[in-house]
């Protein structure tokens, strides 16, 4: 009788303990998840100025930490998509440079929700929007980018492609904390120019990444998507010279110059006769659109016409055009069709005090403008010539990689892009034929093994931004898997 009593004790006993621990973590649970909302709705844009009354959609925007001995803290903006937000993908978008800002170029000018409009600094609704598509987040990388910082100055002097990809992926890991209900979506990465370093690199980052982390850790890499990207510097450098020349920008001297003195060596080690080539090559290029060949330049009449009505003075992006080709690929003024000047509207709009407090942006105080590229970061200590090798390990991953290709750009032409894939050695799955967009024929594609190719009509480097309709359509086309259509759509 004894022993029963014992037993029955230690089963209540057993039973209340199981019960008051499963209480202690049914609340630790629910305070967890309202520190979250809690912290989820602090970064909540309620509404920016002159944004539209009624957008359909909700959206975020703050700080997250890359590395918190050094204070290192990205700024992001995420869109929901425009509906079925718990459905779709989710997207992270990436800017080139190195140091260009994916708020300011991919969300403000490309394909986010918002656009700024010509003349004023507002925004607009983007009927092109790759939100209706997807959950869509843009960060300003590395930190001394956009309103990125970091507490630690000689970071400043010590970025390059690694630390890049490692603070972003430490981003992410913490983002996904903050936003655990998209920890579990399929993710892309995508991007443009310099992107074709980074977004490979990340890939493969969050690869490894995965291998190490608990299942319900892991992040949901199903593909990447780079677009006019730098991948590989010899051919990229080819293409440059022969796509210029094939399109009458550059005399046969210059061509020859280029031809004669520059071997192209995938170790990117050339001579000064060389560099002095490129240096007239580029002396050509001063008064066109490199990015756009077949669109207006941003000329100062054009700048002053547009100023807009901000307190901000409205200005453009210097860039030194006798910069060697495998210097920096994305800091030059990308125009669209309609305003060439448009980086002057983005400069002044997130300028605005009052943007900047909507955003949560710039709350630590830093000391100087936001700038569509920054000019903090003073050095970039590496750069592999190419990232075909961290392309070809993401293809034999089995992850879904498309490139996309503006064929009106001479910074990073088609033709480059071309001879970059030639190099990964993949066999022809489908042969090269055109794609249509309506009745018209949108570009040209080829799909390897493991790759596709896609190329868009009439698009300079900032392909959403000179053919917003073709790549809303590409973009669809990727996250669905399936191939850009042969026949007329209408």
């Amino acid at each position: 009788m004894a022993l029963a009593k014992t037993l029955l004790l230690v089963l209540v006993v057993a039973a209340a303990w199981t019960a008051a621990a499963a209480a202690r973590h049914r609340r630790s649970h629910e305070d967890y998840y309202e520190n979250v909302f809690d912290r989820q709705q602090a970064d909540r844009v309620e509404s920016l100025p002159g944004q539209p009354s009624e957008v359909g959609f909700r959206h975020f925007a703050g700080y997250v930490t890359a590395n918190e001995s050094h204070g290192r803290a990205l700024f992001y903006w995420f869109f929901e998509a425009a509906h079925d937000v718990a459905k779709k993908p989710l997207v992270l978008w990436l800017n080139g440079g190195p140091g260009c800002s994916s708020v300011g170029y991919g969300a403000l000018e490309e394909l986010g929700p918002f656009l700024v409009q010509k003349g004023k600094p507002e925004i607009s609704l983007n009927p092109n929007s790759w939100n209706k598509e997807a959950n869509l987040l843009f960060v300003e990388s590395p930190a001394g980018v956009g309103f990125s910082y970091t507490n630690t100055t000689k970071d400043l002097t010590q970025f390059g492609d690694e630390l890049t990809a490692t603070d972003a992926h430490a981003f992410l890991l913490n983002w996904f904390k903050r936003f655990p209900q998209f920890r579990h979506h399929d993710f892309y990465l995508a991007g443009e120019s310099y992107a074709g370093h980074y977004v490979p690199q990340l890939g493969v980052k969050i690869l490894e990444g995965n291998k190490k982390a608990h299942r319900k850790d892991r992040i949901k890499l199903k593909g990447i998507m780079i677009g006019n990207a730098a991948i590989d510097s010899s051919s990229d450098d080819r293409g440059l010279a022969e796509y210029a020349w094939d399109h009458a920008v550059i005399s046969d001297e210059v061509y020859g110059a280029i031809k004669k003195e520059c071997t192209f060596s995938d170790d990117g080690d050339e001579s000064d006769k060389c560099g002095q080539a490129w240096n007239d090559f580029f002396n050509v290029m001063r008064d066109i659109d490199l990015y756009s060949l077949y669109t207006p330049a941003c000329t100062d009449a054009m700048a002053n016409a547009s100023r807009s009505n901000s307190s901000s003075a409205s200005r453009r992006r210097s860039w030194n055009l006798a910069d060697t080709p495998l210097a920096k690929v994305h800091r030059g003024m990308p125009y669209n069709t309609y305003d060439p000047c448009v980086d002057n509207h983005v400069f002044d709009y997130l300028n605005r005090a009052d943007v900047q407090k909507a955003l949560h942006a710039n709350v630590t105080g830093i000391p100087y403008s936001w700038e569509p590229c920054s000019d903090a970061l003073s050095n970039w200590t590496d750069s592999p010539a190419s990232t075909l090798p961290a392309i070809k390990q993401l293809v034999d991953a089995k992850l879904r990689v498309w490139v996309l290709s503006g064929d009106t750009d001479d910074r990073v032409p088609v033709t480059s892009t071309r001879y970059s894939l030639r190099k990964l050695g993949l066999a022809t799955a489908k042969e090269w034929r055109e794609w249509f967009t309506t009745d018209q024929v949108g570009g040209y594609t080829l799909v390897y093994d493991g790759l596709t190719l896609v190329t868009v009509r009439g698009a300079g480097h900032m392909v959403p931004m000179i053919t917003p309709v073709q790549a809303s359509q590409v973009f669809a086309h990727f996250l669905h898997g399936s191939e850009m259509p042969a026949k007329p759509v209408v």
